[in-house]
């Protein structure tokens, strides 16, 4: 799209960095002197909790083997909203010179988006309900902070807060024998998230070169050059002439500045000095 193809994965990345903050919750499961005699790790998929509650429903079957198991969590991201409240300066640019390259990696200020996330724990029981609810409330104050390297070839690491903005309980359960309890613990968070235009890889600039004159219809009266200065030792100068090739120069290295001054007033030729 305007002339350009590019894919960062920021959207996927977002989802995946959800998905992680809840992979390690567990269950543990009691006997009656109160000692865990069992500890489960609750799956987490993405999807729609509806998904899973079909399943349940038409699994009438309690004593097959294989069936969906309960506790379970799920996610789906319900809509995508751009906060204004987050937009930075659309013309500043943030860069990244590689190690030992001389490209200059140039990308526009992210764009600001709110991901608004559904989260949804299935139980069969009250008592693993509450154990998943209480590992996950506290460290909500409402926010939670992780830190995000979204574009690779940038370099940069980004504080994306994920906010709890709401909790409701559900107890789909009929009342019947021939279905299966699930209480539903649905968590709703807005991941304050950036979207990212394309990567931009243009040659660092080596040579600058003034020109002075006082009669715009004849050539320069003097010229200022400034160059990037390196001995061949790996010690910067200021010596152009003492200085090693500027190809040879890469945009990490410490390298001094070489400044040369040409006055013309002597009539010779203007153009030599480049």
């Amino acid at each position: 799209m305007f002339g350009h193809s590019y894919y960062h994965s920021a959207i996927r990345k977002h989802i995946i960095m959800f998905g992680n903050m809840f992979n390690d919750i567990d269950v543990s499961r009691f006997n009656k002197a109160g000692t865990a005699v069992q500890t489960i790790r609750v799956p987490i998929a993405y999807g729609p909790k509806e998904k899973f509650l079909v399943r349940l429903r038409d699994d009438a079957n309690l004593n097959k083997k294989v069936a969906i198991t309960l506790p379970r969590l799920s996610f789906e991201v319900t809509d995508m909203t751009y906060d204004p409240t987050r937009t930075l300066n659309k013309m500043q640019r943030n860069t990244n010179i590689s190690k030992g390259a001389d490209k200059n990696r140039s990308q526009f200020t992210p764009v600001p988006y709110d991901i608004n996330i559904t989260l949804s724990g299935m139980f069969d029981n009250n008592e693993d309900a509450v154990q998943v609810v209480e590992q996950i409330l506290p460290f909500f104050r409402p926010e939670w902070t992780n830190s995000v390297k979204l574009v690779p070839e940038m370099n940069e690491y980004y504080d994306i807060p994920t906010v709890l903005t709401g909790m409701s309980i559900e107890d789909a359960y009929d009342a019947d024998f021939q279905s299966r309890r699930a209480i539903i613990y649905t968590f709703t968070f807005t991941v304050k998230g950036y979207i990212f235009g394309p990567v931009s890889n243009k040659g660092v600039i080596k040579r600058t070169i003034l020109d002075f004159t006082s009669d715009l219809t004849g050539g320069p009266d003097s010229k200022i050059k400034l160059t990037p200065g390196l001995l061949a030792n790996g010690n910067p100068t200021s010596n152009s002439s003492a200085s090693i090739a500027i190809g040879g120069i890469t945009s990490n290295t410490d390298y001094g500045y070489a400044f040369d001054k040409f006055d013309y007033f002597d009539g010779k030729d203007r153009h030599n000095h480049d």
